[in-house]
C-alpha cells in the first residue's frame, strides 16, 4: 500500500487537473462569448458589439425594453450554421463524460492509497479514467476549433428579424468562451495522458509483488 501510494501523486495532479478542466468545460458552455460580432450601426446595438454564443446571442441597447438585450437559441433553428447545433450536443457530452471521468478517477485515487487488494481492477479504473478525460477532450475541441475556424473566416449567421443582429458584421473575433475551452481540453489531455501512461509503470511492477493478506495491514 506504501508503494501505490508512493507512485500515485502525478494522478492526484491529474485529477485536480481533471476537475478544474471540468469546471472550465461547464463555464465554456454556460457563457455567450463564443463569437464577438463588431457591426457599424450602433443605433440599436448601442455597445456596437454583439455576444454569440451556442445558446443566446446578446448586446446592450438603450433603446431596447432591457438593457442587455438577448435572444436565445434552439438546436432545431434552421438559421444556424452546423457547428453551433454541433457545439450544443458536444459541449453537453463533454460535460457528462466529464464528470464521470473525475468520478473514475477519484475511485482510482482512493484505490491507490486505501486499497491493498485486487490490483488488476485497479488498473483498469485507470486506463478508464484516462480515457474518458481524452473522450471528453476530443467532445470539447471539435466544437471549439470547429466555431474558431467559422470566426477566422468571417462566416455570418443569417439570424431572423426578431434578433436585431445585422446579416454580416463588419468583422469578428474569438471570445473568451473559446479560449477557456481550449485551456480546459489542454489540461484534460494532459491528466488523460497521466492517468494512461504514468500508472504503467507503477503497476506493472506490481506484478511481480506477493498479493497482500488480508486483514495484515488492519
Amino acid at each position: 500500500m506504501i508503494y501505490l501510494a508512493h507512485t500515485a501523486h502525478w494522478q492526484f495532479l491529474g485529477l485536480l487537473s481533471g476537475v478544474l478542466a471540468w469546471l472550465f468545460i461547464m463555464v465554456t458552455s454556460g457563457i455567450n462569448e463564443w463569437r464577438l460580432w463588431y457591426v457599424e450601426d450602433a443605433t440599436v446595438i448601442t455597445s456596437g458589439v454583439a455576444w454569440v454564443g451556442i445558446w443566446r446571442a446578446c448586446f446592450y441597447s438603450h433603446i431596447l425594453p432591457d438593457t442587455e438585450n438577448c435572444q436565445s437559441i434552439s438546436i432545431s433553428d434552421s438559421f444556424l450554421p452546423p457547428e453551433i447545433p454541433l457545439a450544443q450536443v458536444l459541449m453537453m457530452l463533454a460535460v457528462i463524460s466529464g464528470l464521470v471521468g473525475n468520478i473514475s478517477a477519484a475511485l482510482a485515487m482512493r484505490m491507490a492509497y486505501f486499497s491493498v487488494e485486487d490490483r488488476r481492477k485497479m488498473r483498469t479504473v485507470f486506463v478508464l479514467s484516462g480515457a474518458l478525460y481524452l473522450i471528453t477532450a476530443v467532445f470539447s475541441l471539435v466544437p471549439l476549433v470547429w466555431n474558431m475556424t467559422s470566426v477566422l473566416k468571417n462566416n455570418t449567421i443569417d439570424f431572423p428579424v426578431e434578433f436585431n443582429l445585422p446579416a454580416a458584421p463588419i468583422r469578428q473575433s474569438v471570445g473568451a468562451a473559446i479560449a477557456v475551452g481550449i485551456m480546459a481540453s489542454i489540461l484534460l489531455i494532459i491528466s488523460g495522458v497521466i492517468f494512461l501512461l504514468k500508472m504503467l509503470i507503477p503497476l506493472g511492477k506490481l506484478s511481480h509483488l506477493p498479493t497482500p493478506v488480508k486483514g495484515k495491514y488492519t
